[in-house]
């Protein structure tokens, strides 16, 4: 059996000491003071694909992962909705002003331990601006979906996995 270390130490309420306790089949931080509950719940990310024709746009990371390939992709600030999330990272990144037409799929991500994101691709058509790496980005481009450099985050792969198995499926209709 694995003992949990807990991450936190003190209440962001009051200050006070954090414990471990049993509560709803968990084993959760709960604060030896005023007794408030501390959820540790994942954080969501977005991510916009691009695609034309069977090639996918993909920024090379200058930050974490650097050097490797991703969708490109962010996190939802606390007072932001999804849709507008997704558009504000996609052009900080990229340049490129996009309309969200649906999400595509959405995953958890495991494979940062320290940080367990919820991630949510949305299918996205360019509607203006000029393609061009910012942020958390080096470089952009677009890669056949057959041939995919190194990727960051094995949830990307999975999703272009996805979009292959999509876009082969309607083409054989």
């Amino acid at each position: 059996m694995m003992v949990q270390v807990p991450k936190y130490q003190y209440c962001p309420k009051c200050g006070g000491m954090l414990s471990l306790n049993h509560i709803h089949d968990r084993q959760r931080l709960r604060c030896e003071e005023c007794s408030f509950i501390l959820y540790e719940n994942p954080i969501v990310g977005v991510a916009a694909i691009l695609l034309k024709d069977r090639r996918i746009l993909l920024g090379k990371r200058n930050t974490s992962y650097k050097g490797l390939w991703c969708i490109p992709c962010g996190y939802v600030e606390y007072d932001e909705d999804v849709h507008d999330a997704v558009v504000r990272e996609f052009k900080e990144e990229t340049g490129l002003e996009i309309a969200v037409d649906r999400v595509y799929t959405v995953k958890s991500n495991f494979h940062n331990p320290e940080r367990h994101t919820v991630g949510i691709w949305f299918l996205a058509r360019e509607i203006g601006g000029k393609l061009e790496a910012a942020d958390d980005l080096e470089q952009v481009d677009y890669f056949d979906l057959d041939h995919i450099p190194p990727l960051a985050f094995p949830t990307d792969e999975m999703v272009i996995k996805m979009l292959r198995n999509d876009i082969e499926g309607e083409s054989e209709k």
